[in-house]
């Protein structure tokens, strides 16, 4: 079995989602209770991850996501995966200074919209991951179309995102909002689906809520990290 280590934090809220998904995914594998993944977890400051990107401190979050995910290699993770989406934002930078594989949120994501051969999908998550395009590039690259919302729309999300939802909150009438802006994009954009790039948007946002198809980062994200484990180690 490998031990993979998890850059959490990033909210607290999603982190201990992961945790839960992973002990669960793991033990339906197993196909057994009695059963628990070895795993490490990093908790770091989320604020500090927004505070660098939103002043242009590139440099100081490669070195701050950089120093969390050695940390976990020093212990001994076989593999780590950072528990959210807006850090991706570095993500090539930080492995090219480790020595531990990581598996890329926004990779596995692309690949399950291509196994289900879309060609127009939306976007939505913080406003970093909105406005930058490392989300974005892999599908540009495939010839695959990506939208977000409008200006006005990104901010909207981006505040319930951190007032509500990163302390655990849902709110009805956000719930609502966020259905209506998605809804606006499908008649804007014609989109065939949603990517739900902010790993608590599934706390608000649920399969049945609409009626096209959801990517669900955190769940994505959790499916490689369990088939990671359950890799041979070379």
């Amino acid at each position: 079995m490998n031990t993979v280590g998890i850059v959490g934090g990033l909210g607290p809220e999603s982190t201990v989602d992961y945790y839960q998904s992973i002990i669960s995914k793991f033990q339906n594998r197993k196909g057994s209770k009695e059963t628990l993944p070895e795993l490490f977890i990093n908790s770091i400051n989320m604020y500090k991850i927004f505070h660098f990107i939103s002043h242009g401190q590139t440099q100081d979050l490669i070195e701050y996501l950089t120093d969390a995910v050695q940390k976990l290699e020093r212990v001994g993770a076989d593999f780590v995966a950072i528990s959210a989406n807006t850090p991706h934002i570095v993500f090539d930078q930080v492995q090219q200074r480790v020595q531990v594989p990581m598996i890329s949120i926004v990779e596995e994501t692309f690949k399950r919209v291509e196994e289900l051969g879309m060609a127009r999908v939306g976007l939505i998550g913080t406003k970093f991951t909105m406005e930058h395009d490392f989300f974005q590039r892999p599908f540009i690259s495939h010839q695959k179309e990506i939208y977000v919302p409008n200006l006005a729309e990104q901010e909207y999300i981006h505040r319930k995102i951190v007032e509500e939802l990163e302390n655990g909150i849902i709110v009805q009438e956000t719930k609502e909002k966020f259905k209506d802006i998605i809804l606006k994009m499908v008649e804007r954009n014609r989109i065939e689906g949603i990517i739900l790039g902010c790993t608590e948007l599934p706390m608000i946002i649920k399969p049945e809520d609409l009626a096209f198809p959801q990517f669900n980062t955190t769940e994505i994200h959790v499916n490689k990290i369990v088939d990671t484990i359950f890799l041979e180690q070379k």
